[in-house]
């Protein structure tokens, strides 16, 4: 904004000694300045917002996730025991049943 006033005031002088006419800044257009700064700043801060809630949400699902992983990884570890102690009782049942064949067989 200083920079815009600075140039405008150059170019007023400069008219000045080419025709002769006076330009003036009038402070409704600093006014107007600020209202535009402020316009966008509440846009952008809008923006940051929503993006920091969507970050956040994102953490707590993926921490919900987390946990929700760690108790499937313990229940599928309980199966896995439980299905090793059914297979042992199946193979040792088929060798029996073998046994039994053949006996049956001969």
């Amino acid at each position: 904004m200083p920079y815009s006033f600075k140039f405008v005031n150059e170019l007023s002088v400069k008219m000045y000694d080419e025709e002769k006419r006076y330009v003036y800044t009038t402070p409704k257009s600093f006014l107007e300045l600020i209202k535009l700064y402020i316009t966008m700043l509440s846009k952008k801060k809008d923006m940051l917002e929503k993006s920091k809630e969507r970050y956040e949400n994102g953490v707590i699902k993926l921490k919900q996730t987390q946990e929700q992983v760690a108790i499937i990884e313990v229940e599928v570890k309980e199966k896995q025991i439980e299905a090793e102690l059914k297979k042992n009782e199946a193979d040792s049942f088929a060798e029996i049943v073998g046994k039994e064949k053949a006996i049956v067989e001969v």
